[in-house]
């Protein structure tokens, strides 16, 4: 699945005919994530998945570990993105984050669209902003915020095992995980992947609101 201008325009197209169902924030703190969309290249390193040492135009997602000094949240997987601070829309607050993060500023001409917002266990209102993010080669880790950072190509959310769903025993609700090579991503991530996948590039008005998350996600 390259990374071009048909690409973009169906994206676009899929998102504007998307009716967005928004949480109010009540006791929450508004979050946004910026899930965009770049060029396969180095940095996927995950287990069961082949390293890539060189850059193709096949479309993937920018996705990072957490730092491990952090005080919620260590170490596990998240798109760029933070709170939404006082007088800032969901879509600035989601392109700041991800120059704070990883280096990539981009303008708000980048902004594809929104997917639905995600109520989090942790406290969070998560609203999700899709934005083309070009190759974006030359993206950096900060290390006050991230540890690592993976180019995961879309494809791999498009893996028939996907999304794997389980009952944990906490919760009525089945909780969501994404598969990437022998590994998985847990929701809330895994929650807007998987919505972004069906929306985005299936064109399904697939809900996602209601998965759960794993216990460990809930601190």
């Amino acid at each position: 699945m390259l990374r071009d201008p048909a690409l973009r325009a169906l994206v676009t197209q899929q998102l504007t005919a998307f009716a967005v169902q928004a949480a109010g924030a009540g006791q929450h703190h508004a979050a946004a994530v910026a899930v965009a969309i770049t060029d396969e290249g180095p940095g996927a390193d995950l287990p069961g998945f082949p390293q890539h040492t060189a850059w193709s135009e096949q479309a993937a997602l920018i996705l990072t570990r957490r730092a491990l000094h952090l005080r919620k949240h260590a170490g596990q997987w998240a798109l760029p993105g933070g709170r939404i601070d006082a007088g800032e829309t969901a879509e600035q607050a989601a392109l700041r984050e991800m120059a704070e993060e990883v280096g990539l500023e981009l303008g708000e001409d980048a902004v594809l669209g929104r997917l639905d917002d995600f109520v989090t266990r942790s406290g969070f209102v998560i609203t999700p902003v899709v934005i083309w993010a070009g190759a974006a080669k030359h993206i950096q880790p900060n290390p006050a915020e991230v540890a690592s950072i993976h180019r995961i190509p879309v494809t791999e959310f498009l893996r028939a095992d996907a999304p794997m769903l389980a009952n944990e025993g906490h919760s009525d609700q089945m909780v969501l995980r994404m598969p990437v090579g022998s590994h998985w991503i847990a929701a809330p991530t895994a929650a807007v992947l998987y919505q972004f996948r069906e929306v985005c590039i299936e064109g399904r008005p697939t809900r996602v609101a209601h998965f759960e998350q794993p216990a460990f996600a809930w601190k």
